[in-house]
């Protein structure tokens, strides 16, 4: 009669017999796919990886080869995209441009990534006369425009793709250091740092396995954000000449050689533009998405 009583009692409840508790990455998760527009810009990074990953492959031509027979022909089948003033596939140099813009994107981010959060996490950690000094010289920076300050550094460095890198990855420093600041201000008092203190544990292991990796998440979804930033701000760069250097297929240099025959030849400006438009615009959907999943306090 147990057997009997226990075996209905848990038909009777299947909810708690297969119910188990999520973890955060799941209930994380779990948001961002509810997120249309999440997802949306998920897929649009992946194909932009996928097409940069494997760019010899997908593009038809030689992306340098000229043939001024074919120069500023508008799109056909054989050149969906049409060609520029030097008869060279415009669908290939956009192939391959999205190589040199991920590129600068996504190095820039990670170099202020490196020097913001450890900045960040210093001044936040030890407070007192050094979070006074780090911030004082973040506000310096922070009073410069962002475009601005990169031209200045560019302009002082010379034009090439690297020192664009190097000019994305400073301007961006003080908005990283300031985020990852806040959130080490707001974990650094917690119960478990406290505790890790009294066990004896040094600065260092207390920063590296206690605070930064549960003060990550507004990181992540800042460093999302400003892939979007550098790669607009790359492009403006190469638009005014201070960035990648011709022949390269930069989407900013192909604008920017392609303003001279927007009556004749609209497609050699547009194309890459839109390129330009639908990156920036997949990486911010993704940015939003994760900060939106990120957020404890979104409901299911």
């Amino acid at each position: 009669m147990s057997q009997s009583a226990s075996a209905s009692q848990a038909k009777s409840n299947p909810f708690e017999q297969s119910y188990t508790p999520r973890t955060p990455v799941q209930m994380m998760v779990s948001r961002f796919k509810k997120n249309k527009r999440a997802m949306v810009g998920l897929w649009m990074v992946v194909i932009f990886v996928i097409v940069a990953l494997f760019a010899r492959f997908i593009a038809p031509y030689d992306p340098f080869v000229q043939n001024m027979e074919i120069m500023l022909e508008p799109p056909t089948w054989s050149h969906p995209f049409g060609n520029d003033e030097f008869g060279r596939d415009i669908l290939s140099r956009v192939i391959y441009g999205a190589q040199i813009s991920l590129m600068i994107g996504i190095v820039g981010v990670l170099i202020s990534v490196v020097f913001g959060v450890a900045l960040g996490t210093i001044s936040g950690y030890f407070g007192g006369l050094v979070d006074t000094l780090i911030m004082r010289v973040m506000d310096i920076f922070m009073a410069f425009p962002s475009f601005l300050l990169a031209l200045a550094i560019v302009s002082v460095l010379g034009p090439s793709m690297v020192n664009v890198m190097i000019a994305i990855g400073i301007f961006s420093v003080p908005t990283f250091s300031r985020i990852s600041r806040s959130a080490v201000i707001s974990v650094k008092n917690k119960e478990y740092i406290e505790a890790a203190k009294a066990m004896g544990a040094t600065n260092a292991l207390i920063i590296f396995k206690h605070v930064i990796p549960n003060s990550i998440a507004p990181i992540i979804v800042l460093s999302t954000l400003r892939i979007a930033t550098a790669i607009l701000t790359a492009s403006g760069l190469s638009f005014l000449g201070m960035g990648a250097q011709p022949p390269s297929p930069e989407w900013g240099a192909m604008l920017s050689t392609g303003r001279e025959y927007l009556r004749t030849a609209p497609h050699v400006s547009t194309i890459p533009g839109l390129a330009i438009m639908f990156m920036v615009l997949a990486f911010n959907m993704l940015g939003d998405g994760l900060r939106d999943a990120l957020d404890p306090k979104m409901k299911l």
